[in-house]
């Protein structure tokens, strides 16, 4: 091998992370519409924004296992020159609760905030499911009453509206963990040796949407195949619960109406269902009825951390899978009361209730309405450079600024000015609606040449010839220098309208 095939430098191999993604310009732009009608929302709500860091220490965000010395699945973490175990963000309720704890002595207290940030999941990825995401949460802390609740409730409604979902296509569902607790007790599936069957009830329950009423008595009883029958497809493990026991969980997440089987026997579902009862009453009594605010027993949310009222925005209309079923697309935020979360760091108790809005989830959904990007971005005016001295450019860079003075969107091309088709063929790429040029024959009569890019294009497609091209010089004309600004302005107008 010569010393030169020796010495040759190896390609570094372009790569994107496993489920991380780059984002395009109409990505952003719809992202940014839909975040600006949100905040819009929650600001007349009387909140107000906070920004946390992306990074918190790992105990902060309780994701190191007892008596263990490494952060456990699920964050992404490495050690700092002090050797502190720091996790990039897992959502953003751990740090706030962090950041109200920190300032609680100057926090005015309730303290109504909303976030808007990427958070981490190291997860595997997978359709549809990534590593990094972004969430828009709104929090109350401080305030003990499920007013407070039922007013989130409202406030996701609203912002649903706001952003073009009308009523009948989303639902605010709305559940207390305390009714699910008591359903719990109520089978004998208190205490700390039941956890992991409650864990595997409450999976089921959340169930329902997908397999109804008969998939999910099979996932609290034996267990259920995929494919319908014993045999089919794989095999899910159930609850191992009886059919008594059955019986009064459907029963009391109300999707039983057997009216010989008595609800609940606990004081913890009674105390659950009083709650959900005076939301119901506070949001119809402001108007929010149950097409958009709904009761809904069999609701399950945050397995770990709530504590009392839950709800899930969710999409009610019906959109095609990636098996190319007809489904309904389903939720796209949600959130409960978790009061325990600040007394973590404090020792004291401190209410608190919030909700999450999964931002990409529910672009996709818009998109799929039609609901954003529906106003399209103008590309810049492109002023061309046909001589490349100081003055020439000079000049050239003084359209530029007049026109962005007048608020036009406008660029110089910063290429190779010598060879000007590569500038039209640039304008053409970049989807300019007009391109201006001005060599020395314009300059010393103070005219500029406006080329319609779009009537052009137009044009150009019903001309057969390069020489009928060139006479015809298709959505190009001359215009005084000084009228510029008003002729483009003019010019971009009409275009809007055709």
């Amino acid at each position: 091998m010569s010393e030169k095939k020796k010495k040759k430098p190896q390609k570094l191999k372009a790569r994107l992370p496993r489920g991380f993604v780059d984002r395009s310009p109409e990505d952003i732009r719809a992202t940014d519409e839909m975040v600006a009608k949100i905040r819009e929302v929650y600001e007349r709500y009387g909140f107000d924004p906070v920004e946390t860091p992306m990074f918190e220490y790992t105990d902060a965000l309780g994701k190191f296992l007892p008596d263990s010395d490494r952060p456990n699945e699920g964050v992404f973490s490495l050690q700092d020159d002090d050797e502190q175990w720091l996790s990039l963000r897992y959502d953003l309720t751990a740090p706030l609760a962090r950041h109200v704890a920190e300032n609680i002595n100057e926090i005015a207290l309730p303290y109504r905030t909303y976030r808007a940030g990427w958070v981490f999941r190291n997860e595997k990825p997978g359709p549809g499911r990534f590593r990094q995401f972004m969430q828009f949460d709104a929090d109350v802390v401080g305030a003990p009453g499920v007013q407070t609740d039922a007013e989130m409730c409202m406030m996701m409604a609203d912002a649903m509206e706001a952003l073009g979902v009308k009523r009948g296509d989303y639902v605010i569902r709305v559940n207390n963990r305390k009714v699910l607790d008591g359903v719990l007790e109520a089978i004998g599936l208190g205490g700390e040796e039941n956890a992991e069957r409650r864990l595997t009830v409450l999976r089921s329950i959340d169930k329902l949407d997908k397999f109804g009423v008969d998939g999910v008595r099979l996932l609290l009883g034996p267990g259920r195949w995929d494919g319908g029958r014993e045999g089919e497809g794989d095999f899910t493990r159930g609850a191992g619960l009886d059919e008594a026991q059955i019986r009064t969980v459907l029963r009391g997440i109300g999707v039983l109406s057997d009216d010989s089987d008595a609800y609940p026997a606990s004081q913890a579902y009674a105390h659950g269902m009083s709650e959900l009862m005076m939301i119901e009453s506070l949001v119809q009594a402001a108007g929010y009825g149950p097409d958009r605010v709904k009761i809904d027993p069999s609701v399950v949310r945050g397995l770990e951390y709530y504590t009392g009222p839950v709800y899930e925005a969710e999409l009610t209309f019906d959109v095609v899978n990636e098996k190319g079923e007809t489904v309904q697309f389903g939720s796209v935020g949600g959130g409960g009361r978790y009061d325990g979360l600040v007394k973590r760091f404090t020792g004291q108790d401190v209410p608190a209730t919030g909700f999450s809005i999964g931002v990409s989830r529910l672009m996709t959904a818009l998109k799929n309405l039609g609901k954003l990007g529906r106003t399209p971005v103008v590309a810049p005016v492109l002023v061309t450079v046909m001589d490349g001295d100081t003055p020439a450019l000079g000049r050239y860079q003084k359209m530029v600024q007049d026109l962005r003075a007048a608020g036009i969107r406008a660029e110089m091309y910063q290429g190779n000015w010598k060879k000007f088709g590569n500038q039209l063929k640039y304008a053409d790429r970049r989807h300019c609606p007009i391109a201006i040029i001005q060599g020395s024959d314009e300059r010393e009569k103070g005219i500029v040449q406006v080329k319609d890019m779009i009537e052009g294009r137009r044009q150009a497609e019903a001309i057969a010839s390069n020489e009928e091209w060139r006479e015809a010089r298709p959505g190009q004309f001359e215009i005084a220098e000084a009228d510029l600004v008003a002729e483009v302005k003019k010019l971009l107008a009409a275009q809007a309208e055709g």
